[in-house]
């Protein structure tokens, strides 16, 4: 099963979402150091969880990054 597919940052809508994040802004870095690592070594692989469909699994990379950003600026619930 295929995971959500991310729209691409550099994307014309009505506005570019890459232009309007810093150059030196820490999601950046973020974004570098998870696609730098190999999660497929760490276990993240690819699978079919749900046979009888529904919607896919966000990827894991996204997950982490998410989870690194929370971490960083001290958000414990995706509420505040």
């Amino acid at each position: 099963m295929k995971y959500i597919i991310g729209k691409d940052r550099s994307q014309f809508e009505m506005f570019c979402l890459e232009e309007s994040v810093n150059k030196d802004n820490e999601v950046r870095l973020i974004d570098l150091f998870v696609e730098s690592l190999p999660l497929e070594e760490y276990g993240f692989i690819e699978e079919n969880r749900n046979p009888l469909g529904g919607r896919p699994a966000y990827h894991p990379s996204t997950l982490l990054k998410l989870y690194i950003y929370g971490y960083m600026n001290r958000t414990r619930s995706s509420r505040q």
